[in-house]
């Protein structure tokens, strides 16, 4: 497991995405369409993930989003954690989160499905 992104859910993404620049001086990284953006943190390989969540639930709540080999397997393997919303395909694989005993957001995701290099 490594934290790769802290997951900041924005309601206007352009708007996001220009305080982060601007104000806050960081570089983007990358951009999925017009619902997610990226940008690199100074000093670390994790990076900032601004998006336009497609809900309001506690699936879509900020917090750290952990890189696991496989969701299933994960999941699989610690039968007590209890998911908030549904796994979820996305581009080169899947996601899911689930709550911490303090009521905390974590997201895990894979790349099971994405083609070598990517």
């Amino acid at each position: 497991m490594k934290l790769t992104f802290l997951y900041q859910p924005v309601d206007d993404l352009a708007a996001a995405v220009g305080f982060y620049r601007d104000v806050m001086g960081l570089d983007e990284a990358w951009r999925e369409g017009d619902t997610t953006a990226a940008f690199k943190l100074p000093g670390t390989e994790v990076e900032l993930m601004l998006d336009t969540p497609p809900g309001d639930g506690p699936e879509w709540k900020g917090g750290g989003m952990y890189a696991v080999e496989s969701v299933d397997k994960f999941l699989a393997d610690h039968s007590s954690v209890k998911l908030v919303g549904e796994i979820i395909d996305l581009p080169g694989g899947r996601s899911a989160a689930f709550l911490d005993p303090a009521g905390n957001t974590v997201h895990i995701f894979d790349q099971s499905t994405a083609e070598p290099g990517e």
